[in-house]
C-alpha cells in the first residue's frame, strides 16, 4: 500500500508473491493517479504468528511477539481451531460450487437469517486459517453485491490483478436488465442495503484490533473496491462507492477509538511518570509507552488508509455521473465531518461539499444540506465553518428558493441554524427577507420552516422590563404577548399581501404560542394605550382583526388553509385539542365579540372580518354559561349592521351568521328565528317599496329610486343564499326585471345582474323544498314552467348590450344546466324537471368563449392586479363551460372551439383544457378524437382561407397547427391497444377531409397530411397497413392529386404509414447471449437473395432511439436475423403492450420519412409518383390473380356494425405465412403473434364468432 513513511515491522509470514505484487501493484498505480501522490512502500506481509490472536480481545501491547498460553488457552485454541477447519471447509465449498449455492455471503446477508456479527466470526475464523480463500469469498461477495453472477475462481484470484478480475468480470458481466441489487424495488432489496452497510461496518469494527493492520486484509480489499469504482459498469461503480464510503466511515470510528484510547494511555503514562522513584514501574512505564508507539502507528496507518480511499474514491465519485452515486459520497462525508473533526472538518474537504451545492439534482443538493446541518448546530463545530459559510452563504440563502420543496426545506433549516450560531453577523436584511416570504408558501412544509426563521429573527426575544410593566389607560396590565403581537402586524402590513392573513397564521400556529393570547389581541382593539404607549392607527387595526380571524379558523378548525395540502384526518390528540381551544375563545369572544362591533359597526371592511368568528362558537356556552344577555346584544348588533351596510361580503357574513345560530340542534335557535323573521320581514316589506317606487307608471326613476332598489336587492340575494324566501313572494317581481331588461327597457345592468341572481336562488330552493320520495306534480310542473321561461330568457340576456349582463347570464345558464342535468332522471318522479340543451344553446355557450374568453389583452395599461382579476374572471367562464363537457351534458364535439386554442392560450388556460380533455376521453376515446380532428381542420381552413389558393407549409402558423397535433398526439399516451380505434378514427377524419374539395380549390386540403402525420407513430404495426390501405383506396378515385401542392405531404405520410414500425415503437434490447447451439453465420447467409448493396443499408441501418442504457458496457454481438424472424415479431408485439416505460421524447424523432419535404426534394419526388404508379398497377394484379386462387375476403362495408371511426372500418391485411420448418411449438406462438392481428379484425366486423369480443365494441355503437 503506497503510504508514506509506514513503519516496517518484523514478519514472519510465508510470503504470497502473487496476492502481494497484486495489491501492491495495484495500488501504486492508482495513487499516481492522484494529485499528491506519496512515495510508495514495500508491503510486508506479516505472519500470523498465533491463532488465539483474536479480533475480540483487548488490544495487543505489542506486535510479533508470542506470549505462552495456559491450559484454557490451550482448550480454547483447540475448539476455535476446529470451528476455524469446518469454516474452511464450508468456505471452499461455496468457491468451488460458484455463486448458486445459498450459503454464500451475499445470500446470508440477503436472507437476513443470520447475525451478521455471526457471519463475521466465522468469516474471521477462516481468514486466521486460509486468508486467501477468505479474501476470494469477500471479493466475491462485493461482486454478487454488483449484480454480477461470474464466477471469480482461485486460478483468476492467485495469476491475475485486479484490473484484469475487474476487466474479466465486466466482459461476463450479463446485463439483460438495467437493475442490481442496490436498486432493485421492494421491501427485501432495501433492507439488503442496509445489511450490506452494516456487514461492512461489523467487519471493521470485528477486525480493528489485528487483522485490518496486517498489511494484507486491508490492502486488497481497498485496492479492489477502488478499481470497481473506475468502472464504466454503473453497477460495478455504484455497489463498489457504496462499499468504499461505509468502509471508509467504518475507518473513522476505528481512528476515533484510537484517539480515545491514546488520550486515555497519554494520561496514564502521565500520572505514572509523575511519581516518584520509589513508587514508579519501570516496567509499566515501558508497557505504557510501546502501547502509546503502538496506538500511534496504527493511527497513521489508519489516516493513512482514509487519505488514500479519500483520493482515490471520493475525489473521482462526488462528481460522477450517477445522482445516486454523488449523494452516497456527501452523505458520508458529512458523517465524517461530525465524527472525526479533527481530520475532515477543514476547508480542503469542505470546498467538496460547497461544490456538490450547485448540483442539478434536488436528492444530491439536499444529502449536502443534511451533511452541513449538525454541524452548525453544534457549539464546537460551528466556529470552524465561517470561512466556508462566507464563501458560499450566498448559494444557501439562494437554495431557500430551490424549485424542489424538500430541498427548499432543508435550505431555510439551515440558514436559521446559520442565525441561531451568528445571529446577525453573516445574513443581511437581503439574505432575510427572501426566507421571510417564504411564510406565504403554498408548500407547507417551506412555510413552516420559514416560520420557524421568522420566530427566530423577531419572536424569540425575552421580552424586557418596560414591557412588563405595560398598562392600558384603565390600568389594566398588558400581556407579555403585546409586543409581540404588535411586531407581527407591522410584519403582515409590510408584506404587502393583506389576503393572505391565513398563510401567516398556520405558518407560525405550532410554533409559537401568542397566536392563541385572545385577550392580549382584544385588549389592544378595546382598550385605550397607557403612559408611553403607541395607539393603532386604522391600518394595524384592521391587520389585528383579520390575523385575529385566521387564527380563530385554525383553533377552531384545525385545518390548513385553503391550498396548503389536501384535509386530513385530526388524530384523537389533535380533536381534544381543537375542541379545547374552541369552548376557550368561545367564554372569550361572547363577551369580547359585540363590544367590538359596537366599536366597529361602521367600517364595513372590520365588520366582515368579526362576523366571520361567530361561525365557530360553540353554541351549547350560550346557554350552559346563561349568556342569553350576550346573544340578544349580538343579534341587535347583526340587525343593525344589515340596516346601515350595502357591502356584500357584509351582507352575506350576515346571513351566514343567522344561520348558524338557526340551527335546531341547539337551544338557542327559537330566539334566533324570531329575530330571523323579523329581519327577512322587514327587508321585503323595503324591497316591495323601493321595486314599486322604481316602476310606478308615469315616472322616470331617479338615482334615488335605483339606489333603493339595488340596495334592497342585495339585502335580499344575501339573505336567499342561506334562507328559503320563496314564502315571501318574491319571484313575480324578480323576473319581471329580468324580463323587462331582456325586452330592453331601461334597467341598470347591476339591477338585472342581481336580480337574475336572486331567481336562481328561487329556482334552487323551489327544488329544495319538493319531496325526493312522493312530489306534489302540482309543484313539479309549476318549477318546470318557471324553469324553461327563466333559461329561455337567459338565453336571450346572452345578447345584452351590457357584457356584465351577458356575463351573468352565462354563468346561471352554466349552473341551471349542471342542476338540472340527466341525474335527476334516477328518480322517475323527478325526471320532467330535466332540462338538456339544444344545439342552438350550445352554440350560444360555445360562441361565447370565443368573444369573451379566448381574446388577447389589448389594453397595456391595466393595472398588474386588474389583469389577475380579469384572467381569474375568464378562467371561471372556460371552467364553467368545462363542467358541461365533463358531465356530458354538452357534446363533446362541441369542445372542438376551445380545443384549437390549447397552445395558444396554454399558460392561462392549459391546465383547464388539459384536464377537459382527459375527462373526454374516459367519456368516450373515439368521438374525442373525432373532436380534436375537428379542431384542427378548422384552423386548417381558417388558414387555408387566409393564404388562398394554397397554405404555405413553411410559415409559423403552419408550423404552429403541427405542433398543437405534437401535443395531441403525446396526450393519446403509450398504450397503443387501448387508444387503437381513437388514432383510427383520427386518421379516418383526417385522411377525408384532405380530399374533400373547396370551392374554387381542387385538392387544396391534401396539405393537411403532413399535419395528421403528427399521428403515424400511435398506430400499431398492423394497422398501419389498413390505414395504408385505406388511402390507396381515396387516391384511386381522386385523379389529378398529384399535380397539387400538397403531394409532397401526401408522400410524407403515406412514407410514414409504408414504415413498419420498428423506428418508431420502442423494441426490448436483443439479447446480450446468443443461444446455445446456434449456428453463427456470415450476414451474406441471411438472405442469398439480398442484393449487396441491400446488405449494406441493412447493415449500417440507424437505431432507433430508446431509454438510455444504465450501463456504458457495450458487447457486440451477432444475431441470426433468419433464425430470429419470430422472435422479432414476438418483441414487436411486446414492445406495443410495454411502451409505457418510454417517455415523450421517443416520438420526437420518429418517423423520418413522415418529415419529407416536397420543396427542397423535387428528384426524389418524381422517383416517388413512379414508384406509386407502379404499385399501383401491381396491385390490381396482385388482386386479380387472388381473388381467382383464393376466396374472396369477407366484405368490410356490408358488415360494418358501426360508423365510430374503429379500424375495422379500414381493409384487413391477409395473413402472413406461417414458417413450416418449426417446431410444432415454435409454430404455435408464430401463429398465435402473426395471426392475432387478423382476428381482432375479423372480431370487430362481425365475423368471427369464435374469437373474443373487444371491450370497446359495445362502447362504439352508440357514438355513431
Amino acid at each position: 500500500m503506497p503510504v508514506a513513511q509506514r513503519p516496517k515491522r518484523k514478519s514472519k509470514a510465508k510470503e504470497d508473491p502473487p496476492a502481494q505484487r497484486r495489491a501492491t501493484r495495484s495500488l501504486r498505480d492508482d495513487s499516481d493517479d492522484m494529485d499528491q501522490a506519496e512515495p510508495a512502500s514495500e508491503i510486508s506481509l506479516p505472519e500470523i504468528d498465533d491463532p488465539m490472536d483474536s479480533d475480540f480481545e483487548e488490544p495487543k501491547v505489542t506486535r510479533g511477539k508470542r506470549r505462552g498460553r495456559s491450559a484454557a488457552a490451550e482448550q480454547s485454541y483447540t475448539k476455535k481451531t476446529r470451528k476455524g477447519t469446518a469454516a474452511k471447509e464450508v468456505a471452499k465449498k461455496r468457491v468451488e460450487k460458484g455463486t448458486e449455492d445459498d450459503g454464500s455471503l451475499f445470500d446470508i446477508v440477503r436472507s437476513n437469517k443470520t447475525a451478521l456479527s455471526s457471519v463475521v466470526d466465522d468469516w474471521i475464523e477462516l481468514y486466521k486459517q486460509d486468508r486467501d480463500t477468505a479474501l476470494l469469498d469477500l471479493i466475491q461477495f462485493f461482486i454478487r453485491c454488483s449484480g454480477c453472477k461470474a464466477r471469480i475462481t482461485a486460478h483468476m484470484y492467485h495469476n491475475l490483478e485486479h484490473t484484469e478480475i475487474i476487466r474479466k468480470m465486466t466482459e461476463e458481466f450479463d446485463e439483460d436488465s438495467g437493475d442490481y441489487p442496490l436498486i432493485l424495488p421492494g421491501p427485501q432489496w432495501k433492507k439488503f442495503r442496509s445489511n450490506f452497510c452494516d456487514f461492512i461496518m461489523v467487519l471493521v469494527r470485528q477486525c480493528q484490533y489485528s487483522i485490518i493492520y496486517d498489511q494484507y486484509m486491508m490492502d486488497n480489499v481497498i485496492s479492489l473496491l477502488t478499481g470497481l469504482t473506475d468502472s464504466q459498469v454503473r453497477a460495478f461503480r455504484h455497489t463498489s462507492t457504496l462499499a468504499a464510503m461505509k468502509l471508509m466511515t467504518a475507518l473513522v470510528d476505528v481512528a476515533l477509538n484510537l484517539s480515545i484510547n491514546l488520550d486515555h494511555t497519554q494520561r496514564q503514562y502521565e500520572a505514572e511518570r509523575q511519581k516518584t522513584r520509589s513508587t514508579q514501574a519501570s516496567e509499566r512505564l515501558e508497557m505504557l509507552m510501546a502501547k502509546r508507539q503502538e496506538i500511534e502507528e496504527n493511527q497513521e496507518e489508519i489516516r493513512n488508509m482514509l487519505t488514500y480511499i479519500f483520493k482515490g474514491v471520493f475525489v473521482h465519485r462526488y462528481r460522477d455521473t450517477q445522482p445516486e452515486i454523488r449523494a452516497i459520497c456527501m452523505a458520508e462525508i458529512g458523517v465524517w465531518m461530525k465524527r472525526y473533526p479533527g481530520m475532515f472538518l477543514d476547508d480542503s474537504y469542505l470546498k467538496y461539499v460547497g461544490w456538490t451545492l450547485y448540483d442539478r439534482v434536488g436528492d444530491v443538493r439536499m444529502c449536502c444540506l443534511k451533511c452541513l446541518q449538525p454541524l452548525y448546530e453544534s457549539e464546537e463545530l460551528a466556529p470552524r465553518l465561517e470561512l466556508f459559510t462566507n464563501r458560499f452563504k450566498e448559494r444557501i440563502t439562494e437554495m431557500t428558493l430551490d424549485k424542489e420543496y424538500d430541498v427548499a426545506v432543508h435550505g431555510v433549516k439551515l440558514v436559521t441554524c446559520i442565525l441561531n450560531r451568528y445571529q446577525d453577523d453573516v445574513l443581511n436584511d437581503k439574505d432575510c427577507e427572501n426566507v421571510y416570504e417564504l411564510v406565504y408558501s403554498s408548500h407547507r412544509a417551506v412555510a413552516q420552516a420559514a416560520g420557524e426563521f421568522l420566530n427566530t429573527k423577531l419572536f424569540s426575544r425575552e421580552p424586557d422590563d418596560a414591557a412588563k410593566m405595560l398598562k392600558t389607560k384603565k390600568g389594566k396590565k398588558r400581556s407579555e404577548n403585546t409586543p409581540l403581537i404588535r411586531d407581527l402586524v407591522q410584519f403582515f402590513i409590510e408584506s404587502e399581501l393583506h389576503e393572505h392573513g391565513a398563510y401567516l397564521v398556520d405558518s407560525l400556529w405550532d410554533i409559537n404560542d401568542m397566536l392563541k393570547d385572545w385577550e392580549c389581541m382584544t385588549d389592544l382593539l378595546l382598550e385605550e394605550p397607557g403612559r408611553g404607549e403607541e395607539p393603532m392607527d386604522d391600518r394595524q387595526e384592521t391587520s389585528l382583526i383579520e390575523i385575529m380571524v385566521c387564527c380563530v379558523k385554525q383553533a377552531a378548525t384545525g385545518e390548513y388553509p385553503v391550498g396548503r395540502g389536501p384535509n386530513r384526518k385530526l388524530t384523537t390528540r389533535e380533536v381534544k385539542q381543537v375542541q379545547e381551544d374552541k369552548t376557550r375563545l368561545t367564554e372569550h369572544f361572547i363577551v369580547a365579540l359585540p363590544q367590538l362591533l359596537a366599536k366597529y359597526n361602521v367600517d364595513a371592511e372590520k365588520v366582515a372580518n368579526l362576523l366571520q368568528i361567530p361561525l365557530y362558537f360553540d353554541l351549547e356556552i350560550y346557554t350552559t354559561s346563561r349568556q342569553e344577555k350576550q346573544l340578544d346584544q349580538l343579534l341587535r348588533h347583526i340587525v343593525d349592521i344589515v340596516d346601515k351596510h350595502t357591502d356584500s361580503e357584509v351582507l352575506e357574513n350576515c346571513s351566514k351568521v343567522l344561520d348558524n345560530l338557526c340551527n335546531e340542534e341547539f337551544a338557542v335557535s327559537g330566539k334566533c328565528n324570531v329575530a330571523r323573521s323579523t329581519l327577512v320581514d322587514s327587508l321585503v316589506e323595503k324591497y316591495k317599496e323601493a321595486f314599486q317606487d322604481f316602476f310606478q307608471e308615469g315616472d322616470e326613476p331617479d338615482e334615488d329610486d335605483a339606489y333603493a332598489l339595488m340596495a334592497s336587492l342585495k339585502r335580499i340575494y344575501a339573505f336567499y343564499c342561506c334562507h328559503d324566501l320563496n314564502a315571501w313572494n318574491l319571484w313575480d317581481s324578480l323576473f319581471s326585471i329580468v324580463h323587462g331588461g331582456h325586452e330592453g327597457n331601461a334597467i341598470p345592468e347591476e339591477i338585472i345582474c342581481k336580480a337574475i341572481a336572486c331567481c336562481s336562488m328561487a329556482i334552487m330552493w323551489f327544488l329544495s323544498s319538493l319531496d325526493e320520495n312522493n312530489p306534489d306534480k302540482a309543484q313539479v310542473k309549476h318549477l318546470k314552467k318557471l324553469l324553461h321561461n327563466f333559461m329561455r330568457t337567459c338565453q336571450g340576456l346572452l345578447y345584452h348590450q351590457r357584457d356584465t349582463v351577458q356575463e351573468e347570464a352565462y354563468i346561471t345558464i352554466c349552473d341551471m344546466l349542471v342542476d338540472f342535468c340527466r341525474h335527476l332522471a334516477s328518480n322517475p318522479v323527478m325526471e320532467p324537471l330535466v332540462y338538456e340543451p339544444d344545439k342552438n344553446v350550445q352554440g350560444q355557450l360555445s360562441g361565447f368563449l370565443n368573444d369573451k374568453v379566448f381574446v388577447e389583452e389589448e389594453d397595456d395599461d391595466m393595472d398588474e392586479n386588474q389583469k389577475i382579476e380579469e384572467l381569474h374572471k375568464r378562467r371561471n367562464f372556460l371552467a364553467a363551460f368545462c363542467k358541461l363537457v365533463v358531465y356530458n351534458i354538452v357534446n363533446i364535439k362541441m369542445a372542438a372551439d376551445m380545443f384549437k386554442y390549447y397552445m395558444k392560450f396554454y399558460n392561462d388556460y392549459g391546465d383547464i383544457i388539459k384536464a377537459t380533455l382527459g375527462k373526454s376521453r374516459e367519456i368516450n376515446k373515439v368521438l374525442t378524437a373525432k373532436t380534436l380532428a375537428i379542431s384542427l381542420t378548422q384552423l386548417y381552413t381558417e388558414l387555408l382561407e387566409e393564404q388562398s389558393p394554397a397554405v404555405d407549409r413553411t410559415c409559423q402558423a403552419f408550423q404552429s397547427i403541427k405542433e398543437l397535433a405534437r401535443r395531441f398526439s403525446l396526450s393519446f399516451g403509450l398504450d397503443q391497444i387501448k387508444n387503437r380505434d381513437a388514432v383510427a378514427a383520427m386518421h379516418k377524419e383526417g385522411i377525408l377531409f384532405s380530399f374533400t374539395r373547396p370551392e374554387g380549390r381542387d385538392y387544396a386540403n391534401v396539405g393537411f397530411l403532413e399535419i395528421l402525420s403528427e399521428f403515424t407513430s400511435k398506430l400499431m404495426r398492423q394497422d398501419k397497413k389498413v390505414v395504408l390501405g385505406f388511402l390507396d383506396k381515396q387516391l384511386l378515385g381522386h385523379g389529378g392529386v398529384e399535380k397539387s401542392e400538397g403531394w409532397g405531404a401526401l408522400l410524407s405520410y403515406r412514407g410514414g404509414l409504408e414504415h413498419d414500425g420498428t423506428a418508431q415503437q420502442m423494441r426490448p434490447p436483443a439479447s446480450r447471449r446468443q443461444a446455445k447451439g446456434a449456428k453463427r453465420r456470415l450476414p451474406v447467409e441471411e438472405d442469398a437473395g439480398v442484393a449487396q448493396g441491400e446488405w449494406m443499408i441493412k447493415e449500417t441501418r440507424t437505431p432507433a432511439r430508446g431509454q438510455p442504457l444504465t450501463s456504458t458496457v457495450i458487447k457486440r454481438r451477432r444475431v441470426d436475423v433468419a433464425d430470429n424472424v419470430d422472435q422479432e415479431s414476438v418483441s414487436e408485439q411486446g414492445t406495443e403492450a410495454g411502451s409505457e416505460a418510454s417517455s415523450e421524447r421517443d416520438f420526437e424523432s420518429c418517423g423520418e420519412a413522415s418529415q419529407l419535404s416536397w420543396l427542397s426534394s423535387q428528384r426524389r419526388q418524381r422517383a416517388a409518383r413512379r414508384r406509386l404508379d407502379t404499385s399501383y398497377t401491381r396491385q390490381r394484379r396482385v388482386t386479380s390473380r387472388h381473388q381467382q386462387s383464393e376466396p374472396a375476403p369477407p366484405p368490410e362495408e356490408d358488415d360494418s356494425p358501426n360508423d365510430a371511426g374503429s379500424i375495422e372500418e379500414f381493409e384487413s391485411p391477409p395473413p402472413p405465412p406461417v414458417p413450416r420448418s418449426r417446431s410444432p411449438r415454435l409454430m404455435r406462438a408464430a401463429h398465435n403473434v402473426r395471426c392475432a392481428p387478423q382476428r381482432i379484425f375479423y372480431c370487430l366486423e362481425g365475423l368471427s364468432d369464435k374469437s373474443p369480443q373487444i371491450d370497446n365494441a359495445s362502447s362504439l355503437e352508440s357514438v355513431s
